[in-house]
């Protein structure tokens, strides 16, 4: 017999999610190859002249915010409506670090605020935290059009910005939201499944790795395996901090 039009609807749907669920988990595998071969030709050189590199040297959050967020290094400088540097306590010892700020995001120059904020705020009162005590921000500070993933060349002119943003923090432990920022941040090509569970060295802070709350969104089947992550960080969070 032949397939109605809502079994083949639903069958695409779960096509679809089924895909969403691999990407989150492996990642298209291009995508971290783009890095190897630099496709700069000769006449692609932006001429722009950046302002100075002053914010290396500034010594607080606000200061460094200031100095960077009309920065135009990368296209997505010119298709942002806000820069979104990061929010919370600038003496936190945790650190959340996404991927990208998505359309809410943007709107509000805030990181996390949209839907998979809210789900980010309950991850974080779940290990009896509230969001003002820790750190939150992204590799990128601005949005890729239609939440897109960031480009290798985009996280390459971001990831100073993020260096130092976590040499002003100073955080105990760095919580790696989702596979685009475990996977740029520790330099591999693992999936998101063989990174959890171990703890890691990034700039001398202990980093972590568990699933971006978007993807929870799209696989509420997955809030277990965070929850089982973020009771790994609150054990060691609790004997260092006892």
């Amino acid at each position: 017999s032949s397939m109605s039009s809502t079994e083949l609807s639903n069958l695409i749907d779960d096509a679809q999610r089924y895909l969403e669920q691999q990407k989150d988990l492996f990642g298209n595998v291009s995508y971290l190859d783009h890095s190897k071969k630099k496709t700069m030709s000769p006449q692609k050189v932006s001429t722009t002249v950046y302002p100075d590199e002053s914010w290396v040297s500034t010594k607080s959050l606000d200061e460094m915010e200031k100095h960077i967020c009309t920065c135009l290094k990368c296209p997505l400088g010119h298709t942002r409506l806000n820069f979104v540097f990061g929010v919370g306590n600038p003496r936190s010892k945790v650190m959340f670090i996404g991927e990208a700020p998505g359309a809410e995001e943007d709107a509000q120059g805030k990181p996390f605020v949209g839907r998979a904020g809210q789900l980010l705020n309950k991850i974080i009162e779940a290990v009896e935290m509230k969001r003002e005590d820790v750190y939150i921000c992204n590799i990128l500070k601005c949005r890729p059009p239609n939440n897109r993933e960031p480009l290798p060349s985009e996280m390459e002119h971001c990831t100073p910005y993020l260096s130092r943003q976590i040499e002003l923090v100073k955080p105990q432990f760095i919580i790696c939201l989702g596979r685009t920022a475990a996977q740029w941040l520790l330099k591999t090509h693992e999936s998101l499944n063989a990174l959890r569970g171990k703890v890691y060295e990034y700039q001398s802070t202990k980093l972590i790795v568990t699933y971006h709350p978007a993807a929870l969104l799209r696989n509420p089947n997955w809030k277990r395996p965070v929850w089982e992550d973020m009771k790994m960080f609150k054990k060691f969070y609790d004997e260092i901090n006892s």
